[in-house]
């Protein structure tokens, strides 16, 4: 088995790969659900559905309600997605050594780029990326690869193999591959047979402190070590 190339940059998604913000989400999304008149979903459906920006989204959702909608959402969000906000276990000791290890550090959400911001300053970790870019930031959202370029903007970097895309869900991988660049899984479940077949991740990681201890030994890995390769 190959060992991973050291990355130049490594691209981060934001909700439940670094933080966890679904019980806001969650809350909001269902409030917004009654609100127009539609059943409310089980936190499952929740995390299973929501993937997409909201301009993506709702439109299928909601028709041409979906920015009223928006509105609802918006405003029960805000009441609660600081102080819900959770950091994942070894998250920030990961970002640290990434830093400390002279990586470029970015994030690329589907979440709205003023929370997506409000979130990072709230937890201190502004110092720790170049760029932080959300829904909304550029001309069009994950999947497609615009705001990958614009996470890059002024690096040096052009987005293929030298960059890692870091996420959570197919979405995050389907940009990677719509990006040339190396998708890389990284959640507490193993994928499941057939999960990702159609964007299928370079590497797995179980959680942050396996993704930080592989790339400090990317030259020195060996298949036994913290990473998974699928």
């Amino acid at each position: 088995m190959s060992k991973p190339t050291r990355p130049k940059a490594i691209l981060f998604d934001w909700d439940n790969t670094l933080v966890n913000t679904w019980p806001a989400i969650h809350d909001a999304n269902n409030h917004t659900l009654v609100a127009m008149g539609q059943a409310p979903w089980t936190y499952e459906e929740t995390l299973l559905r929501v993937r997409r920006s909201m301009r993506d989204s709702f439109p299928e959702l909601f028709g041409d309600q979906w920015e009223k909608a928006a509105e609802i959402f918006y405003a029960r969000f805000e009441e609660s997605h600081i102080e819900r906000l959770e950091a994942h276990e070894g998250a920030e000791k990961m970002l640290k050594a990434l830093v400390s290890m002279g990586y470029y550090l970015g994030v690329v959400s589907n979440k709205t780029g003023k929370y997506l911001r409000q979130e990072v300053e709230h937890l201190g970790w502004g110092k720790y990326f170049k760029k932080v870019i959300g829904a909304g930031d550029a001309q069009l959202d994950k999947p497609n690869p615009a705001p990958v370029d614009l996470a890059l903007e002024d690096s040096g970097i052009t987005r293929g193999k030298d960059v890692w895309f870091v996420g959570d869900t197919d979405v995050d991988l389907e940009c990677a591959f719509n990006c040339k660049c190396i998708g890389v899984l990284i959640r507490s479940q193993a994928p499941m047979q057939g999960e990702f077949d159609d964007y299928p991740p370079s590497w797995y990681f179980n959680n942050c402190i396996e993704l930080a201890a592989t790339l400090e030994n990317c030259e020195v890995w060996e298949m036994d070590h913290v990473a998974k390769a699928l």
